[in-house]
């Protein structure tokens, strides 16, 4: 009767946990997409080529802090601004296979709209225009990684 009990007790927490799990994930595919662009300074793996340490150049982190994209061309816009471009400075914080390309592919907020992007050779300077304003979501792939980032593009 004990053993009884006790299957029942580990079934039942199994059976909490893994809706638990289940739960966080739909919870985290929800939430919505926002910029959040920082100012202070970059991470140590991200200062190559500034001066200092790179106190007051946009940038905004990866979800998990694996890729920065340094914003020159900040605000960033769609259709694209005429005096400046949608230059991004991507930088990994994990070594990048040389050779290997970044890929993007970015989500439109609220809409079924993808578009696909490539940084040949891998992060570093591009140029990335999108098709309409609103706040993209983006899913990038490099050197056998994966991440997200959200950029907003106004008008």
């Amino acid at each position: 009767m004990n053993a009884i009990r006790g299957s029942a007790a580990l079934i039942l927490v199994l059976a909490i946990g893994g809706c638990t799990a289940k739960q966080e994930q739909e919870q985290a595919a929800e939430l919505p997409c926002s910029t959040k662009i920082d100012t202070s300074a970059l991470p140590t793996w991200a200062r190559t080529g500034f001066s200092g340490d790179g106190s007051g150049n946009p940038h905004v982190f990866s979800k998990s802090g694996d890729m920065v994209g340094v914003l020159f061309g900040n605000p960033l816009t769609a259709p694209p601004a005429t005096d400046h471009n949608n230059k991004i400075l991507w930088v990994s914080k994990t070594p990048v296979t040389t050779g290997d390309n970044l890929k993007i592919t970015a989500k439109l907020d609220g809409t079924g709209e993808t578009a696909e992007r490539q940084v040949d050779g891998g992060p570093g300077p591009s140029i990335i225009d999108l098709p309409k304003p609103g706040c993209w979501r983006f899913t990038l792939a490099w050197s056998g990684r994966t991440d997200t980032m959200d950029l907003t593009y106004s008008s």
